[in-house]
């Protein structure tokens, strides 16, 4: 008998696993391939199944939350032209049958540094799966919760702000951290728009202006700055009293901020603020969104379709997203009549903390979600069908886009990963 050679025999298992698809992955060679596990040939030692690669939460009560952060900036929200980009699709639109899907939960055991199982353990050993993007970095200074990441326009630096008081600034070329700035109080909430810097503190936000070295502070918020917004020259600021505060144009001898109005009707927390054409939209913990016009600072209507603290919210297009603590995130579209209604409702199995929206490198819309089981998941737009998932230590609170395909996301255990979206490689059709 003709014996076989050890290639050989797991080229015939894997091809009777697989099939016609035993073949050698084009991703794998051009050094790209990120699926976990792939459905091709890694020359001839494929993955074994249900186990992750590494390529490079407690959860918590929102009676206790320090800062669930808002990544409600419509700003880095690419708009996507489709005027039906939110209408899911039905009877289509999964990626089910573009990469297998691998185990959905990490192994905890490998996360600790003490996983028996090598190869074979049937959990992820990976902090993420999906196709087309890929860790670039992992910033890991800061000693408590990220809750910011800032991107100033014309700056070469990134700004993160974490639970531990301080700021730090990293060089976007070296990844190393450059300056650190301690501000003898916890940072609950931080933006960036356009040079300038916003960070939430207790009773207070600091402005800074890394431009022309600049710095004020602005009196306004009642116990910790839950949230930001800048929109139609305004800033806009939501504190656990329920106030939403709204500065504009002052003195620039003294301060080119001038606080205007006291924005009352929350009953409790404003946790997330949007700004999505003329209107301002404030997410609470009383389970509500509210709808401002921001010409007028009136309320011009409720919305009551959450049954939790609404923990985020984006306006995407023509479309208002949010999402609570009640597992679910909604998609709200405007009627004839000028109310929202909503018009589709996507459910997970945890409570979700924060939301953020990019395109990908195929300008396909991607929808990130931050959720209590310490994952982030990736949807692709309008079908929610799973790209990929993103994974940490704890809870994912701070979510950003940044230029060239890069996103970030920090944790709390005050570490800051840089992601990457990949221009893959096209398959020939010969």
């Amino acid at each position: 008998m003709e014996y076989l050679s050890n290639m050989d025999i797991k080229a015939a298992r894997r091809t009777e696993r697989f099939g016609a698809r035993a073949i050698t992955c084009v991703y794998w060679q051009a050094g790209k391939c990120n699926r976990n596990p792939c459905s091709f040939l890694h020359r001839e030692t494929p993955i074994p199944p249900n186990t992750g690669y590494c390529n490079g939460k407690s959860t918590y009560s929102h009676k206790c939350m320090k800062k669930p952060h808002s990544s409600a900036n419509n700003k880095s929200s690419p708009k996507h032209n489709s005027k039906n980009v939110f209408i899911r699709k039905m009877g289509g639109g999964s990626l089910a049958g573009d990469y297998q899907k691998p185990s959905q939960s990490i192994c905890r055991y490998w996360v600790n540094g003490n996983c028996v199982r090598g190869e074979h353990c049937r959990d992820l050993h990976s902090w993420f799966y999906g196709d087309g993007f890929s860790t670039l970095a992992k910033l890991r200074e800061h000693k408590k919760v990220i809750t910011g990441i800032a991107l100033p326009a014309g700056s070469d630096k990134l700004y993160s702000g974490s639970t531990d008081g301080t700021i730090r600034t990293w060089d976007c070329h070296t990844g190393k951290c450059v300056n650190v700035v301690n501000l003898g109080a916890e940072v609950i909430s931080m933006i960036s728009e356009g040079p300038w810097i916003f960070i939430g503190l207790r009773n207070a936000i600091k402005a800074w202006n890394v431009q022309a070295a600049l710095e004020f502070t602005l009196d306004g918020p009642k116990g910790r700055a839950l949230s930001i917004v800048v929109g139609s020259e305004t800033l806009f600021a939501g504190d656990e009293d329920g106030v939403i505060s709204a500065w504009r144009g002052g003195s620039e001898s003294i301060s080119p901020f001038k606080l205007v109005a006291s924005l009352n009707g929350h009953t409790s927390d404003v946790v997330c603020l949007a700004v999505g054409g003329k209107m301002l939209y404030s997410g609470s913990m009383d389970h509500s969104i509210k709808v401002w016009d921001m010409d007028t600072l009136d309320c011009k209507m409720t919305l009551s379709g959450h049954a939790d603290t609404v923990t985020s919210l984006i306006c995407w297009d023509s479309y208002l997203l949010s999402s609570s603590f009640d597992c679910t995130v909604k998609v709200w579209v405007a009627t004839e009549e000028g109310s929202l209604k909503v018009t589709y409702t996507h459910r997970e199995e945890n409570g979700v903390l924060a939301l953020c929206g990019m395109t990908d490198a195929d300008a396909k819309p991607i929808l990130f979600c931050s959720c209590l089981d310490n994952s982030v998941r990736l949807y692709e737009l309008p079908s929610f069908s799973e790209r990929g998932r993103l994974f940490a230590r704890r809870e994912v609170r701070s979510l950003e886009i940044g230029p060239g395909g890069l996103f970030f996301t920090g944790d709390g255990t005050g570490s800051v990963t840089v992601w990457k979206w990949l221009d893959e490689p096209k398959v020939s059709s010969s």
